[in-house]
């Protein structure tokens, strides 16, 4: 099971850290934000150290669907709602900025971009895609409702954007981290006061960027209660209708739409992580239906960390760690975000105001609903009977047949069926 941008494509190989170093600033975990955090700090003249605990990119960016577009479901009017119009304008702002940002960038790196008209729609609610186009339009994007569209199905609207973009992550990222001071193989254990602890030496910076998709740091931020980890699937399929554009549903556990060369990648069939849910098997059933001629090549899971508002996280770790910093709880849409964690941590790191930092700061207030439902997830692990358990919180572990792994539904860490771990925020194999 592997994502269809691993195939035919050379990775830069980087050695193993042995020994202590320092460095001005250390940025823990090599997925695409760690990656584009560097290069933007390298660029800036500022010296850096990325460690990633396994592979660069082994993790969340080999398995996206490289969307790169600042239309995140509905979210504009779902901030409106929550933080008001000028905080709605402000994200649009800084996402808008970051898909430019990535657009030059992929350019530059041969990573196969394509520009296209991005859509999300809605199979039965034609009210909630025209209050998000009139919202769009109200804050000066223009933005068409539409009714026709590729899909092979009928839907009530949909939410159509041009000039978005999809790009093979891969060739980006590779491309981009060739020139970086990177170490594989070297997994950070804990943080001290400018130091972290790996497991062949100590790196001493000024100051330290965590990007490793979940954090793994619980003493600060609280990001055990303000995160939980949703699964969700993907098929590539052959002889499937092409499509020239992008499209996701509206709906949380909708599905997901885009091409690459002659493969539709279809995903969806998503979860929070330890539940059930679709799984491949909801693709397949739709694959047969719609495209019954298709062929599937190649099928692969991915999982994203979700917040308790739909911002990210990013900005200073905790109220008391001033040189410590985060980039976290993407919500599905990796690619923008990790340029806007670029923009502003870079900003951060080197004394710099950065006019969208606040609206996406850590600190910010934790009382939405979905604390609750965490809240409820963890006591509910914490005190379930059953093993084995999680090496990160002592939550149990349940069997997921599908991917033939033990996942925890409270945080969202999983191992294989040996206890090797597979995702954060564990920092531990487990004995099975």
């Amino acid at each position: 099971m592997k994502s269809i941008w691993k195939n035919d494509i050379l990775k830069p190989e980087f050695e193993l850290l042995e020994g202590n170093i320092k460095t001005d600033v250390l940025i823990i975990g090599g997925g695409m934000c760690g990656i584009l955090c560097a290069y933007m700090l390298k660029n800036a003249g500022v010296s850096c150290v990325l460690v990633e605990a396994d592979k660069i990119c082994s993790g969340v960016t080999g398995n996206t669907t490289a969307k790169i577009t600042f239309q995140h479901g509905l979210i504009y009017n779902k901030i409106a709602d929550k933080y008001g119009f000028e905080t709605a304008g402000k994200y649009l702002n800084s996402q808008k900025t970051a898909l430019e940002k990535l657009k030059e960038l992929a350019t530059k790196t041969e990573a196969d971009l394509k520009i296209c008209n991005s859509f999300v729609y809605s199979v039965d609610n034609r009210a909630l895609i025209e209050k998000e186009v009139d919202l769009l339009n109200k804050l000066g994007e223009k933005v068409q409702f539409c009714q026709n569209t590729e899909l092979p199905f009928g839907i009530a609207g949909a939410v159509k954007m041009e000039n978005q973009a999809s790009i093979h992550p891969l060739k980006l990222a590779y491309s981009v981290s060739k020139d970086l001071k990177i170490y594989e193989d070297t997994k950070v254990l804990g943080i001290k006061p400018y130091k972290a602890i790996t497991n062949k030496g100590i790196i001493t910076a000024k100051k330290i960027i965590v990007a490793t998709h979940f954090p793994f740091i619980n003493k600060h931020g609280g990001y055990f209660i303000k995160m939980y980890q949703h699964r969700s699937y993907v098929l590539a399929l052959k002889n499937a209708q092409p499509l020239k554009d992008m499209y996701v549903d509206e709906a949380k556990n909708g599905l997901s739409f885009r091409n690459y060369n002659d493969h539709l990648l279809l995903g969806g069939g998503g979860h929070r992580t330890g539940q059930k849910g679709g799984n491949w098997t909801e693709l397949e059933r739709f694959a047969q239906k719609y495209y019954p001629k298709s062929e599937e090549t190649e099928r692969w899971a991915t999982q994203d960390c979700m917040t308790l508002d739909g911002i990210p996280y990013i900005g200073q770790y905790g109220k008391s760690t001033s040189d410590l910093y985060v980039a976290t709880g993407f919500n599905k849409w990796g690619m923008t975000s990790s340029m806007v964690s670029a923009m502003i941590l870079s900003d951060m790191v080197l004394g710099k105001e950065n006019e969208y930092a606040d609206i996406y700061s850590p600190s910010r207030s934790v009382w939405h609903p979905q604390l609750l439902l965490n809240t409820f997830e963890t006591a509910k692990g914490l005190i379930a009977p059953t093993v084995p358990r999680c090496t990160h919180l002592g939550c149990a572990l349940k069997y997921n047949k599908q991917e033939h792994s033990w996942d925890c539904t409270c945080h969202g860490s999983r191992f294989d069926e040996n206890g090797k771990l597979l995702n954060n925020p564990a920092i531990n194999d487990k004995d099975m």
